[in-house]
């Protein structure tokens, strides 16, 4: 009955109102009407509570009321609605946003935007009058999911802690609904609260807006082992319906301990060491943060300069070899050695040095070596050509070609980089060597002309050169060209060729002499194969002129002989005329067949030459070999 008291009915009189009552409270229990338990809805979003019923007879009228229960306890009533009305109360957190809706098996509230205030208790109440009255309830639960985590380590770090955990890192996300819940990972390994381990301190905050923030504290034993670790959190909220989580990134926690081991190695260079080289040699300990490093020679308390914990040994020599030792400024115990050793290359040693004489036909043996820390390898070169490999060069039966500069050169096969060089100048002593000085040299020119003569000899001492010109003019010759070295002279003259001449080279030194001959052959100008061929063409032609003139005389003598035969040869002035003219017609006739008789023969001539020499030679050519 305390709930039909709270029900605002429309002005009906007090009659009415108590046999409504009272048939209501007798039919009570007539009406079927249905509700879900609750309801939940993510804050914003719209959401419907269904009241349904039934009767067991037909209700002449039905009323339906919605109430909401107050954070203070009591009910508010929101809408009512019958058979002649529907309608929304006023002045109410809800007026301007909920809507009813009725269909044949009830009505269904529908609450849009909804606010986390909205979580609460609502009340459909149905009248049929004397059919029944009933009331339901569903309770609407709210959900609002949280920001995403956000992690953070202790900026400054942690030392290694004894049996207490240490505070490592904390975790927060805010403005949830309900309160989320944080679990903390070690390498996606969940951590759980234990005793001299592990412990999490965990404060939630309500915000004026009814959401939660909470924060959690991993509190952990921290061990050296932990500097490797990854830790992250997970925040895990309800959903309408579910359970979902949001994971934060990982962090590595920053552990201080101190140093218990120091390593040195050589960093550079890669591979073995020579002198020249620039050494760098670093170490470094396993503390954190990193203590300052020192460096010293072994068996020596002497401190070398370093730079957080790098040597640096500039253009190392054999000196530098040895033993070096580092170890931690905060532990002096903890120390680590290495071993370098510089290798080296002296300067080659070549004997005989500098030079070295040798006569025509002796042997020599030349040695070049050079002190070294490592297997070495000798090439001896001459003239940039490789002449002999190994410590030990032979020089059999020497010769001048023998003669010259033999450079060796020293190398380290397996470091590149270590190279010496020595040298030895050979010398060879002997008799004067003219080059062709074997034969005589045959020439041939003509009268006036000029040729040259030249004389190459090799010896040592080096030789002298002389010539000796004899049949032409003494001031007819004259040395061109003259060139010397230390073992060589190539001497060139120029001479006149004046008569029938003999020349001769002659070279001495301190070991002999030699000599070289020249024989030259003079041809007078009217000898000379210019001046045959003119004779030969001059000849041709007073030939060919004799031959002319013979066939004129005979073919005249014909003529005057016929004409006498015949009986026409005149006597008289006009009959001389008439031989004349014939003679002259006869003439020409008799010049034009010469004419042609003449090329005829001169082309049947020109074809047999070419067939006899396989080619045509020129009309010079063909008088010459006509005149022979």
């Amino acid at each position: 009955m305390d709930n039909f008291r709270s029900m605002a009915l429309p002005n009906t009189s007090l009659l009415l109102v108590l046999q409504m009552c009272a048939l209501a409270w007798q039919a009570w229990a007539l009406v079927d009407l249905r509700m879900e338990d609750t309801i939940e809805v993510s804050m914003d979003n719209s959401t419907e509570i269904p009241c349904l019923y039934t009767f067991t007879e037909e209700p002449k009228m039905v009323m339906v009321q919605w109430f909401v229960r107050e954070r203070e306890g009591h009910r508010v009533r929101i809408s009512y609605s019958d058979l002649t009305m529907q309608k929304v109360d006023e002045d109410t957190s809800y007026s301007n946003r909920i809507s009813v809706r009725s269909n044949s098996d009830g009505e269904t509230l529908t609450i849009h935007d909804v606010k986390l205030s909205d979580e609460r208790e609502f009340f459909c109440q149905v009248s049929g009058l004397s059919a029944g009255n009933g009331e339901g309830r569903t309770f609407l639960k709210v959900f609002d999911p949280p920001e995403p985590p956000v992690i953070e380590g202790v900026l400054s770090g942690v030392s290694v802690s004894g049996d207490s955990p240490l505070k490592i890192a904390s975790c927060e996300t805010r403005e949830g609904f309900p309160k989320p819940n944080i679990t903390w990972y070690r390498d996606h390994i969940p951590i759980h609260p234990t005793s001299g381990l592990a412990n999490m301190v965990t404060l939630v905050t309500k915000e004026s807006s009814g959401l939660y923030t909470v924060q959690s504290e991993l509190h952990y034993k921290v061990t050296k082992e932990v500097k490797d670790a990854h830790f992250s959190c997970e925040v895990s909220y309800f959903v309408p319906g579910a359970v979902r989580t949001l994971k934060s990134k990982g962090i590595n926690i920053t552990v201080h301990y101190p140093t218990t081991s120091v390593e040195i190695w050589k960093e550079s260079p890669e591979g073995s060491v020579k002198e020249g080289d620039t050494v760098e040699i670093r170490c470094q300990g396993d503390g954190n943060p990193p203590a300052p490093i020192i460096f010293n020679r072994e068996q020596s308390d002497v401190e070398l300069d370093s730079s957080q914990g790098l040597l640096v040994l500039k253009e190392v020599s054999r000196a530098d070899s040895g033993v070096y030792e580092c170890h931690s400024l905060d532990v002096d115990e903890v120390v680590d050695t290495l071993q370098l050793t510089v290798h080296y290359l002296d300067p080659a040693v070549v004997v005989p040095k500098d030079s070295e004489v040798m006569l025509k036909g002796e042997s020599l043996t030349a040695t070049c070596n050079a002190l070294s820390s490592l297997e070495t390898s000798t090439v001896w070169f001459k003239n940039g050509t490789v002449v002999g490999r190994g410590h030990i060069m032979h020089l059999q039966d020497a010769t001048f070609d023998t003669a010259g500069q033999y450079d060796c050169e020293v190398t380290v096969p397996s470091l590149p980089g270590l190279l010496t060089s020595g040298s030895v100048h050979i010398i060879v002593q002997g008799a004067p060597q003219i080059k062709d000085a074997d034969r005589e040299i045959k020439l041939t020119e003509k009268v006036g002309g000029w040729v040259n003569l030249s004389c190459e000899v090799r010896g040592y001492p080096r030789p002298a050169i002389t010539w000796s010109i004899t049949g032409s003019q003494s001031q007819s010759w004259r040395e061109v060209d003259k060139r010397e070295t230390e073992d060589q002279v190539h001497s060139v003259v120029m001479l006149k060729v004046t008569t029938h001449t003999v020349a001769v080279c002659n070279s001495t030194n301190d070991f002999g002499i030699e000599t070289k001959m020249y024989s030259i052959r003079s041809i007078p100008f009217s000898q000379t194969p210019t001046a045959r061929k003119t004779s030969a063409d001059n000849s041709g032609v007073i030939i060919v002129v004799i031959i002319v003139s013979i066939l004129l005389l005979a073919v005249l003598g014909s003529v005057f002989y016929f004409l006498y035969k015949k009986g026409k040869l005149p006597c008289g002035r006009s009959g001389k005329q008439e031989i004349i003219n014939a003679y002259s017609t006869k003439e020409k006739t008799n010049k034009d067949d010469i004419v042609v008789e003449m090329k005829a023969k001169k082309t049947e001539e020109s074809m047999l030459l070419k067939s006899a020499n396989g080619e045509k030679k020129p009309p010079n050519d063909q008088n010459s070999t006509l005149s022979s």
